[in-house]
């Protein structure tokens, strides 16, 4: 039989497209090409009990983006990014985003800013802990340091994303992580100092920590760079960490210091994918100046008969999303922005103040400076469920609600939290919040049943 012919018999076969002689192999490629049609149903059925994304309120990420804008993706996926001098317009709208960002970062005119595109905020964190190494290193140098006598080391807050643990191990760094405390949870400017010294290669601002949104207080760690920069000649300077509130907190809380208006602050990083409003993966850093970037780590490429430098540490991967995150500023606006963050911060704040009526829940963060909700259970000695339990209840309903401790020296502590997106409409979490209450009342009134003794019977359905 010629492949035509099977393929016909297969597109036209009765149960789902599927031929019944037809063998599929999965752990290894199979030895002929099958119909289309077939391929594309068994992807699909091999995700049939994957997750909702709309229901998915674990992730940052985002999950929906308009017709237009998918388009416009899908017909650039082609489309190499890394390939400046093929595909011109693209790298200059991504020069374009870069632009816009900061501006929106209030990158200062006085100076150079650079920036680019990255392959989610987790390279761009990447690229901001190199340059303050690089950075780090020549200042040692300069100042007749050893710089091989210890380990550089990097200060964070103990609300780490895990991109910076994985950046201090692939470069070779120690992590000096300040714990928080329950009544402090982001880094204490007052502990600061104590975790800083000549072997310093930067600070990290948290702009939402991912346990629980909350922001570290920049404005007040700038002022301990400067204390300690003015008697210092090896000067550490700050990278936020903006994945989550940089393309949040400028349009909601613009009178918010925390970026380049604080004089330490050199590099800031974000996700376009989370409040940028993008599908993942797609990330952006920006520089205040070019003089922070060190030159070992721009590479020029040919771009219009000219030089263009480019800074990410990726190779190819598709432009789409640059375009994608380009459609979203020129479509949205400043103001189209704002009204979808402050629309989805009033989802987060219904959210919050629902909970809390509960009499149940202690919040953390009640979803003003992020759209985020962060809670943990209150003491009950009556109670007989914890928010493990809850969280697998509410996933029978489809709601993915993470529930885990918090960092170390906080790790008896455990929370749930629900990031709340655009497309998480008031009507949306009205549904939760009855699902929610169902659960619990579920959970309260649960109690085990024992069957040897009983009269056995059928459970669930007999047809």
């Amino acid at each position: 039989m010629s492949d035509k012919e099977r393929l016909d018999i297969d597109a036209n076969a009765p149960i789902l497209g599927v031929n019944k002689n037809m063998k599929v192999a999965t752990e290894k490629i199979s030895k002929d090409p099958i119909n289309p049609r077939n391929a594309y149903m068994l992807v699909k059925d091999e995700l049939l009990n994957e997750g909702n994304a709309r229901q998915n309120l674990a992730t940052f990420c985002q999950t929906y983006m308009i017709d237009e804008a998918s388009k416009l993706m899908s017909e650039s996926m082609d489309k190499n990014a890394i390939d400046k001098s093929e595909y011109p317009r693209t790298a200059e709208l991504e020069k374009r985003c870069v632009s816009i960002i900061a501006d929106l970062w209030n990158a200062n005119p006085d100076e150079k800013f650079i920036g680019t595109s990255t392959v989610g905020s987790s390279e761009a964190c990447m690229l901001g802990g190199m340059a303050m190494k690089f950075s780090w290193r020549k200042m040692a140098k300069e100042c007749n340091i050893d710089i091989n006598a210890k380990k550089p080391n990097l200060v964070i807050s103990s609300g780490y994303q895990v991109c910076w643990e994985k950046f201090c191990v692939y470069w070779d760094i120690e992590l000096r992580a300040v714990p928080m405390d329950e009544d402090n949870l982001s880094l204490d400017p007052d502990k600061l100092l104590d975790y800083i010294d000549e072997y310093t290669i930067g600070v990290v601002g948290i702009l939402g920590i991912t346990y629980t949104g909350k922001f570290d207080d920049m404005k007040a760690l700038d002022a301990k760079l400067e204390e300690y920069n003015a008697n210092h000649d090896i000067k550490v300077y700050m990278h936020i960490d903006g994945a989550s509130g940089g393309l949040f907190t400028p349009f909601v809380n613009p009178e918010l210091e925390w970026d380049f208006r604080l004089k330490n602050v050199v590099s800031i990083n974000t996700s376009g994918h989370k409040y940028g409003l993008v599908y993942p993966g797609i990330g952006w850093i920006v520089w205040r100046d070019k003089k922070f970037l060190p030159e070992e780590l721009i590479f020029e490429v040919s771009y219009l008969g000219g030089k263009l430098p480019t800074i990410a540490i990726n190779f190819s991967h598709s432009a789409s999303h640059i375009i994608g995150q380009y459609y979203n500023f020129l479509r949205l606006g400043y103001n189209g922005y704002r009204e979808i963050h402050e629309s989805t911060r009033d989802v987060a704040g219904y959210l919050s103040k629902e909970l809390e009526n509960t009499g149940m829940f202690y919040i953390y963060n009640d979803g003003y400076n992020l759209p985020i909700v962060c809670y943990r259970l209150k003491e009950d000695k009556d109670r007989k469920w914890n928010l493990y339990e809850l969280a697998d209840r509410l996933l029978m309903k489809g709601w993915q609600v993470p529930a885990y401790p918090l960092p170390d020296n906080l790790s008896d502590i455990v929370i749930q939290r629900i990031v709340v997106r655009s497309d998480l409409a008031m009507n949306t979490a009205q549904a939760y919040i009855e699902d929610l209450k169902e659960a619990i009342n579920d959970l309260d009134n649960a109690r085990v049943l024992y069957h040897d003794k009983e009269e056995i019977k059928t459970f669930g359905f007999t047809h």
